[in-house]
Order: C-alpha cells, then sequence, then structure tokens
C-alpha cells in the first residue's frame, strides 16, 4: 500500500505550495501532505494534513490518482494525488512559516515554466493533468542516479482511493515488479561473482 499523499491547494490561477525545510525535496516547492496514519483512508489522511499543515477546512477536495516512483537506489513507492478547489476571492496570506516549511501562493504559470529549477521536478509534468484532466491517472516517475528521466501516465479507476481491494490489486503490479527485479539482480550477481 502506499504511505503518502500530497494535495495542491487551488486559488484561481495559483497553487498554494510549501517550500520544505526537511527531506524529502529539502528547498523545493511542492505540494502539502504527508504520510497515512495505521487504517487512515486516503482522503481521511489528506484532509487531516491540510488541516494540520494549512489549517485550512473548507475547500472541494478532488482524488486525482496516484504519483507512484521508481529509482535505480531506492525502491518502489508513492502517494495518492488531490487538488483542492477555494474560491478565487478565498484569504489566505502568505508567505506563512509552518513546521514543515514555508506557504506560499505560486501562479500556475510559473510552476509550469521550463526555467523553473526550484519545483520538485515531476510537478511540471503531472500538475497538468491533476487540473485538466476529468480522470485520474498513476504517473509512474523512474529515477536514474536521482534525476527524473521517464514519467508513464496510465489512466486508473477512481476506485483506487476508496476501494480496498481494487487498490490492493492495482499496486501489487509494482510489488511484483520490484521482486522480479531483485530476483534478477541476485541471479545476475550470482552469476557475475
Amino acid at each position: 500500500m502506499l504511505k503518502y499523499n500530497i494535495c495542491f491547494i487551488k486559488r484561481g490561477e495559483e497553487i498554494l505550495l510549501l517550500n520544505r525545510e526537511r527531506a524529502s525535496w529539502m528547498g523545493c516547492w511542492n505540494g502539502v501532505g504527508g504520510k497515512l496514519d495505521p487504517s487512515e483512508t486516503p482522503r481521511a489522511a489528506m484532509i487531516r494534513e491540510l488541516e494540520e499543515e494549512t489549517g485550512i477546512q473548507s475547500y472541494e477536495l478532488h482524488f486525482k490518482g496516484l504519483v507512484t516512483w521508481k529509482g535505480d537506489d531506492f525502491d518502489y513507492g508513492g502517494m495518492y494525488a488531490y487538488i483542492a478547489e477555494v474560491p478565487p476571492d478565498f484569504v489566505y496570506p502568505t508567505p506563512r512559516k509552518t513546521d514543515e516549511g514555508i506557504l506560499d501562493w505560486k501562479q500556475i504559470d510559473w510552476i509550469m515554466n521550463a526555467d523553473n529549477a526550484g519545483i520538485v521536478s515531476n510537478i511540471p509534468i503531472t500538475l497538468p493533468y491533476m487540473l485538466d484532466e476529468a480522470n485520474c491517472f498513476d504517473h509512474h516517475c523512474l529515477y536514474r542516479q536521482d534525476k527524473l528521466r521517464e514519467i508513464v501516465h496510465s489512466e486508473v479507476s477512481s476506485s483506487l482511493e476508496t476501494d480496498d481491494t481494487v487498490r490492493a490489486l492495482y499496486l501489487d503490479k509494482y510489488a511484483s515488479k520490484a521482486g522480479s527485479v531483485s530476483r534478477r539482480y541476485l541471479e545476475n550477481a550470482r552469476f557475475s561473482g
């Protein structure tokens, strides 16, 4: 199962982002979110994290799918992705210092700018899907030497958010691939040593 969630709070043409003071992505602008508590549903965890990190309580919360990842030096992982919409005239002064970092509203054009080196690397590629597509997607990010090399976008069912069985069956493909890669690595190591 996935351990994390992320949310992008949209106000008109702005997104509330967090400049993180800790790993992972320390010093980069990212959505708000965190870790699911044991037996907590993805939505309940997201609502809790929004309250804890921003104090915002009134919004329309939309499940947008998953952001999953695999790297040559780290195992498979992922998070549930959400968009929370607030009215364009919603008052929430920033910058605002929190325990996690600094919250600030950023223009969507600024976030998407190809020259923006201060944003988490997958956001300019995945956020348009979350903002513009009605359907949910799994954005599977492949990293090599700590650099984002590829993202595979696969349409998924919105029931991944609420149906434990559907979610387990879907995520099992990653666990199976991780096991296959580990087995292949061990076999290759045995024959090359």
